[in-house]
């Protein structure tokens, strides 16, 4: 056990970081390969490759997300900063060249390969962009002069251009709603609420007109009968089959017809091998981690500390709910991972990313107390002169 006496760097870290978030992350990254062996052999078998192929590709990449999270964690505020600057300039980089060389899928251009790996560029551009705009929220507030607010808001539209132009409907309407929640969390004026939900409701009515997959997706919600359910009625009886306790590990039948059953729909196949029960205690640490990033959030007494922790958080809590919801049909399909559990390189590395900079952002640093404040006033220069 480390004392409390060592002065060492690991020392420091390990008695300033949440110990307690490091835990829900790293049960989290266990759970998704645990899930892995359950879903992935199957979409392996189908595609003709090895069977364990996919689960050796995300054990490759957990230790280094790992790695990763726990090395970003040992970072000051500023270098978080510094880093989300680079992070962000690197993913815009690779978005633009998405557009012209990315490799095409179902008409859409996300991927890019680098290195004989396939990279998604928009997943580590949003935890960049969080910072970015926390930072220059947090700075319009601390200096007038500052047009935070207007810096911010060319930021989200550029990145949302870039989105929209792969197309990736879900991923920009993510951003949206953590943008949203970080002018809100910044101070929003209940005279602004009413437009910006408009300009929202508005880009939505928007997407569904011109976007056929995006209305496609919308009627085959509200209307099953318009269109193919495949996947959303394979992922109901998935539940449905597991019950309370699961068939048991590798007994799940229904994955082996599902498509893409251990990325998008991961969490019908724990619910029909582990069952509803097992699918709750994931919820519960989810919930459990969003709700500890947000109170450190709400404790932090630093604009851009609170409004970066506050923003991340709701972008992992947001996401995992969209992905549990599709998988329940509670709201219409979006492709969208489940953080730490979904099998994928890109979504694995950017979310240890996203929640290092968390873990970063939330560690107990010394903060002079108002009575500290009172003396240090009171022995000022101008107060003995």
């Amino acid at each position: 056990m480390v004392s409390r006496a060592d002065r060492s760097p690991f020392a420091e870290w390990l008695w300033t970081v949440d110990r307690y978030l490091v835990a829900g992350f790293i049960i989290l990254m266990i759970g998704g390969i645990v899930l892995s062996f359950a879903a992935s052999p199957a979409v392996a078998e189908r595609l003709g490759i090895d069977s364990y192929h996919f689960i050796k590709r995300q054990a490759m990449f957990l230790l280094p997300a790992l790695a990763l999270m726990l090395a970003i964690s040992a970072l000051s505020p500023r270098m978080v900063r510094r880093a989300a600057l680079l992070l962000f300039a690197v993913a815009l980089v690779m978005m633009v060249a998405t557009l012209f060389i990315g490799l095409e899928a179902k008409g859409a251009r996300r991927w890019i390969n680098l290195l004989g790996f396939s990279i998604q560029p928009s997943e580590f551009l949003k935890p960049a962009l969080i910072v970015l705009v926390s930072f220059l929220l947090s700075e319009g507030g601390r200096r007038p002069e500052v047009p935070g607010t207007l810096f911010s808001l060319l930021l989200f539209i550029m990145a949302a251009a870039l989105l929209v132009a792969q197309p990736d409907f879900g991923q920009t309407m993510l951003l949206a709603l953590v943008f949203a929640a970080l002018i809100f969390l910044n101070g929003l004026s209940w005279m602004a609420i009413v437009p910006i939900g408009t300009l929202g409701i508005g880009g939505l009515v928007a997407a569904y007109v011109m976007l056929p997959h995006v209305q496609s997706r919308v009627d085959r919600f509200l209307d099953p009968s318009s269109g193919d359910t495949f996947n959303i009625d394979r992922a109901i009886e998935a539940f449905v089959a597991g019950s309370w306790f699961g068939r048991g590990p590798g007994e799940g039948t229904i994955k082996r017809v599902l498509p893409e059953s251990h990325t998008d729909f991961i969490f019908a196949v724990a619910a029909e091998e582990f069952g509803i029960v097992v699918c709750l205690l994931l919820l519960l640490v989810f919930t459990f981690v969003v709700l500890r990033g947000l109170s450190h959030a709400a404790q932090d007494s630093d604009p851009f500390g609170r409004l970066a922790t506050a923003g991340l958080m709701v972008l992992f809590g947001i996401q995992a709910c969209i992905n549990m919801a599709v998988n329940l049909n509670l709201m219409p399909a979006k492709g969208m991972t489940l953080p730490f559990i979904s099998y994928g390189g890109s979504s694995l590395l950017a979310t240890a990313i996203s929640m290092g900079f968390v873990l970063a952002l939330t560690r107990r640093r010394p903060q002079a107390s108002r009575s500290d404040s009172v003396v240090v006033s009171r022995l000022s220069p101008a107060s003995l002169s």
